[in-house]
């Protein structure tokens, strides 16, 4: 018990509070569109689509973050504030991460060959998109979009695990996790400011500093609001999506007010439990509302 919960922790498996809602969203209107074109697939094949779109969240997401630690971990054991992950802390030799990235990746790409063609000859392009993200902190301020791009394929790519098309609806809750994802990234990484600057690394706070990031980082929210306004008005939802709307814009204001440039004491709280809330209620309400609408 004490391995599976080492690698749980390598992987942060608790930060699939982020992406999972949203992949759910997706998978939800993806039914509903089945529903609306008078498709109805029998109930052992919706149960086997749902666990195959869990289990291919679960182990891209594990891949990607176990290839994070794995890359990082040289600028980890310098870091004080990571120093005590796995990795560097001799928990998890580095040989046995990388392992378990591979069978991640393996199994990920096994479960969407049962799911449909277009998943099976997308996920390469996917698996590409969440492990290239490690890199671009070598060369790149964008780094937090690249990861805003990585979180954002959950719900079109449970909308295509169901449907096998691309459609608007979807393609807006994925834009809005890119700025959503972006902008707490940014604040995120506001704790490391100056270790970044001192090993070269990128990021939009070790760049223009904390004052400018995070100005970024609330127009970036500005813009995953507008794509959750946006998806209300072209769905044509139950009115239980705006509960879950104001709730989650609430969210986002509140990280943005909790956090300054000269206080980073509540970034934690910004980063988990406010996102937390966010994306859980969020899906709750919206779920409901594709139910009672679609």
């Amino acid at each position: 018990m004490s391995t599976v919960k080492n690698y749980l922790s390598l992987v942060k498996f608790s930060h699939t509070i982020f992406a999972m809602p949203f992949a759910l969203i997706g998978f939800v209107l993806g039914m509903a569109a089945l529903k609306n074109n008078n498709i109805n697939l029998q109930t052992s094949e919706v149960v086997i689509r749902f666990f195959l779109v869990l289990l291919c969240m679960i182990t891209a997401r594990s891949a990607a973050m176990g290839f994070n630690r794995y890359l990082d971990r040289h600028f980890d054991q310098l870091n004080p504030r990571t120093a005590i992950r796995e990795i560097p802390a001799g928990i998890i030799k580095a040989e046995k991460a990388l392992g378990f990235v591979i069978v991640n990746a393996l199994i990920f790409i096994v479960a969407t060959y049962f799911i449909n063609p277009i998943c099976f000859y997308l996920a390469p392009l996917a698996l590409f998109v969440i492990l290239f993200y490690s890199y671009t902190k070598r060369f790149t301020y964008l780094c937090h979009l690249v990861l805003g791009v990585g979180l954002s394929l959950a719900p079109i790519g449970a909308y295509l695990a169901v449907t096998g098309t691309f459609d608007m609806l979807p393609l807006l809750f994925s834009f809005a996790v890119i700025f959503w994802v972006s902008g707490f990234d940014i604040i995120y990484a506001l704790q490391d400011t100056e270790f970044d600057a001192a090993q070269s690394l990128y990021s939009m706070p070790s760049h223009w500093g904390a004052v400018k990031a995070l100005n970024i980082a609330r127009l970036f929210h500005v813009v995953s609001a507008s794509f959750i306004v946006a998806a209300y008005f072209i769905g044509t939802f139950h009115w239980l999506y705006l509960i879950g709307m104001l709730v989650f814009i609430g969210m986002l204001i509140y990280q943005q007010s909790i956090v300054k440039p000269n206080d980073l004491s509540k970034v934690n709280l910004a980063f988990m439990t406010a996102n937390g809330i966010a994306s859980i209620v969020f899906s709750i309400f919206v779920i409901s509302s594709i139910i009672l609408t679609f």
